[in-house]
């Protein structure tokens, strides 16, 4: 495991701190220009808060293999008279998330209609914001600004956007070869996000499947990850210096990667969504606050990493995992959560999957634990090293 680490998983400091500062810079220049052509057409159109915000495994310490992939939501400006309008999944979005919906208050004025046609969809008799039609407008807006960008940066770097309909556009950063050390081609999928308060934003829902009507566009995400890395900060101030929590995590995902390399279709995507980083990070939440976080010291690396398996293969056998902020009374009064996610609905993250999909995976789960250093020897060889989506 500790060889597996070190040669496939473990991701440079040095690199990692170097791509982080240079998609800092980049993105930088691209919001600025695109927040100040987004101040032209008035208060009653979308624009950009003109900040960004660091989310995912590369600004939390637990990034595998490369740093070429970064996530960044870019916080949006809405007209006035749009309220957070909480639901639960029930009906109306996909199991196994918590959903939002910003709608107008009462009846718009008439000088907001061209607003309104132009953003939002009609769901249950209400005006609501649809996350299709501001993902196209963000990704037009992006675009356009573009051009500017690329002139300013062309000494530093080439830079292109790509995107695909009903996902975030990623922002693709080819260094050049005289500006930065670590010559690494980067992606980063820049997120449109609902601000609603205290650190927390709206983002819209990936297209996994089809979901159920009415108007699924109308439905928002929520996205916590400002209070899932506080929480890691938390943890990093109380467990030992030479904790091995989030090695776990690392070496964890790494198996399920290699695992997923010598399954079949259609389960080798399915073992991917279910076992997904997230659902992982979530475990690795729950057990953590389980115990004393001295047991979690370097030594005992292998043990807490079977203690991690073990939860997750119990908790697919149970169909349950909450998500580990939304109505949780139960988590350290250091880690303070706003009002919004102590009073929402809890939420399982399994809720999606049905209960023969939820008993294969932690059977194979099981097996791969057990098979670990058979697995690591046949699928670390280039014939089976691909990259993973």
């Amino acid at each position: 495991l500790e060889r597996f680490y070190a040669r496939q998983l473990r991701v440079s400091p040095h690199v990692l701190g170097h791509s982080k500062a240079h998609v800092g810079r980049v993105v930088a220049e691209l919001v600025r220009a695109a927040k100040a052509q987004g101040l032209q057409p008035g208060p009653l159109a979308l624009s950009l808060r003109g900040d960004f915000v660091r989310i995912g495994s590369a600004y939390e310490q637990h990034k595998v293999r490369s740093p070429d992939c970064f996530d960044i939501l870019v916080p949006l400006r809405l007209p006035p008279h749009l309220e957070q309008q909480p639901r639960c999944a029930e009906g109306l979005g996909p199991h196994g998330a918590f959903v939002c919906g910003l709608r107008a208050r009462g009846g718009w004025p008439r000088r907001y209609r061209p607003f309104a046609e132009g953003f939002c969809v009609e769901l249950q008799g209400r005006c609501h914001l649809s996350s299709a039609l501001v993902l196209r407008w963000f990704q037009g807006h992006l675009q356009r600004c573009l051009g500017a960008v690329r002139y300013r940066l062309q000494e530093r770097c080439r830079i292109s956007l790509s995107a695909c309909p009903g996902r975030p556009p990623v922002l693709h950063i080819v260094p050049c070869s005289d500006y930065v050390c670590c010559h690494i081609s980067m992606a980063v999928r820049l997120i449109p996000a609902i601000p609603i308060g205290d650190a927390l934003y709206l983002t819209a829902l990936p297209p996994e499947g089809p979901l159920p009507t009415p108007a699924p566009e109308a439905l928002w995400g929520l996205n916590a990850s400002r209070q899932e890395q506080r929480l890691l900060s938390w943890l990093k101030e109380q467990a030992p210096a030479s904790s091995c929590h989030l090695k776990c995590l690392q070496i964890l995902k790494g198996l399920r990667d290699l695992r997923g390399q010598g399954l079949e279709e259609p389960f080798s995507s399915q073992w991917s969504r279910v076992l997904s980083s997230y659902v992982l990070k979530t475990a690795l939440f729950s057990l953590l606050l389980q115990g004393p976080l001295e047991a979690w010291d370097e030594r005992f690396l292998v043990e807490r990493l079977e203690d991690l398996v073990l939860y997750l293969r119990d908790c697919l056998r149970k169909q349950v995992l909450m998500h580990f902020f939304l109505g949780n009374t139960s988590l350290p009064e250091a880690v303070a959560l706003p009002r919004f996610l102590k009073e929402a609905a809890p939420v399982n993250l399994l809720a999606a999957f049905d209960g023969l999909m939820l008993d294969l995976t932690a059977f194979q789960l099981i097996n791969t634990w057990i098979q670990a250093p058979h697995i690591i020897r046949m699928y670390s060889s280039p014939r089976y090293l691909r990259p993973v989506p």
